[in-house]
């Protein structure tokens, strides 16, 4: 078992569900609740990540952040290094491509809301910001708790932006999915076979989790 790669793994996802939060938070406002000519664009932008092929969207991800690019170049004005092959670039990889996973179960659960509460608070003089933040999103916690656990577990497993934007450093970018397909390369079965296990375990607890919470979410609605 690769526990270093399992540690990065890790680290990798708790800092990519910690920095979706507030990006997903204020997203999945305009997304529940907006009524603006550009929402299906945006809902469309949010969404790509689920339907492009990890290759195309790791492609564009180096485009998008290399050292050519404005980002590329910015973030080595600030820092003198690069973000392509790095953990903060694979970082900011996860980021979006995760973003949907984070955003489906928030945005679900707060369109089940009940709008009269919503109406309620309006009348009672809160704003659309202080209506969102003191009623909708406490109401839509198990959404924002699914989106936090879904987007982790995804994190966890991704391979193909992973290896795209990250390369295979070990201790820097080298992931256990990565670090799976090399024990498979170098035919190492049994090994290949525990971490394997392991993302196994890990993904039938998370996906049994998040199935409780939607379970919770309609006993209470």
């Amino acid at each position: 078992m690769d526990w270093e790669a399992i540690r990065l793994s890790l680290r990798l996802a708790l800092s990519s569900a910690l920095l979706l939060a507030p990006l997903g938070i204020l997203l999945a406002w305009p997304l529940a609740y907006g009524r603006f000519r550009g929402r299906m664009l945006l809902e469309a932008l949010t969404s790509m990540p689920l339907v492009l092929p990890p290759t195309v969207l790791g492609f564009y991800l180096i485009v998008a952040l290399g050292p050519l690019s404005p980002v590329g170049r910015a973030w080595e004005s600030l820092t003198g290094s690069r973000l392509v092959f790095t953990f903060q670039g694979l970082l900011l990889a996860q980021v979006i491509t995760n973003l949907p996973f984070f955003l489906q179960p928030l945005v679900a659960s707060l369109g089940g809301v009940d709008r009269r509460l919503l109406e309620v608070a309006g009348t009672l003089g809160s704003g659309r910001a202080g209506t969102y933040f003191r009623v909708a999103l406490p109401l839509a916690w198990r959404g924002l708790l699914s989106g936090l656990i879904l987007s982790f577990a995804h994190a966890m497993g991704e391979f193909g932006v992973v290896l795209m934007v990250g390369g295979n450093l070990p201790g820097r970018t080298r992931t256990v999915s990565i670090a799976l397909f090399d024990q498979v390369q170098a035919f190492d079965l049994a090994g290949a076979n525990r971490t394997a296990l392991l993302l196994l375990g890990f993904a039938f607890a998370v996906l049994a989790c998040t199935a409780w919470l939607r379970a919770r979410e309609r006993t209470w609605a």
